[in-house]
């Protein structure tokens, strides 16, 4: 049976260091695993004039599942070439179209589920000769009802329901949007769904966050509620995200960015990085008791170490060594991969 074979991207600020924390309980956990180490971001500039070097892109293709770390550096701000290119680009490029974003603590856990290569970020733009500059949201049907789809699923294996967020009262992507959800509803009658404003949600969420199990919405609309999600339970620098293709190798990353002012000191927070690990095991690898296993180490490990960010002092690796720690004690298998 073939081996697991990870691509990690490393990135760019803390990403290395964060990395490293992830490859060795990937390690720790499938020790057959067959990691290969690509670039992406301002290295891949640095080192190819390039944020996405065809050798990488090659490479997270032919992979089982892709492992990244965050990307940018404001040596790029303001360049024609930019890190963010090279994320934009690979997601395009994997078609990973369905963008998980758990959000849980204590009685709250939230899933947001965010179409990931359509609408405003993917549409015309550009400048017009009286200097108008213009962003397009564009959705085409099928797009809609692959990402609606997979929220429905998820919303059925968790509590049952489905909470669709868009503007329907004003863009007409938006009543496309919801006409298509219903549509779907009736292949899921054990399924809840409701239709909520997407200015409502956002209230919703900052306020009573309990009510919500699955949300499904469109690009921009699911970037913004997910980064609110986060700073409802804990913050960015604690959020993972899965991004997931119909076949293919899946994307996992860290919700939080590359923190250039923190790099190369030591004391960057590993847990969204080892978080996004998880969620590789289960939805990349299907080793859903290693995924589990692993989560639980970390929350296990927030509990008594603390790195600056939390108002401890342990380090990067001293966090990452006690997460491997606590999953010797939680009594976590070591698997082999087999597809």
């Amino acid at each position: 049976m073939p081996r697991a074979s990870v691509v990690l991207l490393p990135g760019d600020g803390i990403g290395p260091e964060v990395a490293r924390e992830a490859r060795a309980a990937l390690e720790l956990l499938v020790p057959d695993v067959e990691i290969d180490e690509q670039l992406l971001g301002g290295a891949a500039i640095r080192a190819t004039g390039e944020p996405l070097p065809a050798a990488t892109l090659e490479a997270c293709r032919a992979a089982t599942a892709v492992l990244k770390a965050p990307v940018g550096d404001p040596e790029f701000d303001a360049a024609d070439v930019r890190p963010e290119q090279g994320l934009l680009a690979l997601r395009a490029a994997l078609d990973t179209y369905a963008n998980l974003r758990p959000a849980v603590l204590d009685d709250v856990d939230v899933l947001i589920v965010r179409e990931l290569v359509g609408g405003l970020y993917f549409g015309a733009s550009g400048v017009r000769d009286d200097g108008t500059v213009y962003d397009t949201c564009e959705y085409h049907p099928r797009q809609v009802e692959r990402i609606v789809r997979r929220g429905f699923e998820l919303a059925r294996a968790r509590r049952g329901k489905l909470t669709s967020v868009d503007k329907a009262n004003v863009l007409e992507t938006s009543r496309l949007w919801r006409r298509i959800v219903n549509e779907q509803a009736e292949r899921y009658p054990d399924v809840e769904v409701e239709h909520v404003l997407v200015d409502n949600a956002a209230m919703q969420l900052a306020t009573a966050p309990q009510q919500f199990d699955v949300l499904v919405t469109e690009n921009m609309f699911g970037d913004i509620l997910s980064d609110l999600a986060a700073a409802v339970t804990g913050g960015l620098g604690l959020a993972p995200s899965a991004s997931l293709a119909d076949g293919g190798a899946g994307l996992f990353e860290p919700v939080h960015g590359s923190a250039p002012d923190l790099a190369g000191r030591g004391v960057a927070n590993p847990t969204a990085m080892l978080r996004s690990t998880a969620l590789l095991l289960e939805h990349g690898l299907g080793l859903r008791d290693q995924a589990r296993a692993l989560s639980r180490a970390v929350d296990a490990t927030l509990e008594v170490v603390r790195t600056p960010d939390l108002g401890g002092t342990a380090t990067t690796a001293e966090f990452g060594a006690a997460v491997r720690e606590q999953l010797a004690v939680d009594g976590a298998t070591a698997v082999p991969y087999r597809a």
